[in-house]
């Protein structure tokens, strides 16, 4: 039961990693950003630098839950941008807890 185990492991662990690590012997060009996005890349720059200006010790807990919610998301549009393959951490944690479960 244990090798059925281990072998399972494994293979989902390959298939987790395998995207990846096709994804790095391509090389592909890194297209240019056009004029509307690198405004919009811009824009976003600038507002983090407010938001890094800001105080939060006088904001209450609603108003910086919302910075940092506002944070998140340009952040997700900007790495979105950057047209970039990510592994989530989602993922890493669900084959570790198939790993842990089967041993």
């Amino acid at each position: 039961m244990k090798k059925i185990a281990y072998f399972l492991s494994v293979m989902f662990l390959f298939t987790a990693f395998a995207p990846a690590a096709m994804a790095k012997d391509v090389k592909k060009e890194k297209s240019e950003l056009t004029a509307e996005e690198q405004l919009r890349l811009e824009e976003i720059n600038n507002r983090v630098e407010e938001i890094k200006a800001l105080d939060f010790a006088d904001m209450t807990k609603a108003e910086r839950r919302e910075v940092k919610s506002e944070l998140k998301e340009m952040r997700a549009e900007a790495k979105a941008m950057g047209n970039g393959v990510y592994l989530s951490v989602g993922a890493i944690i669900i084959i570790l807890l198939i790993l842990i479960l089967l041993t």
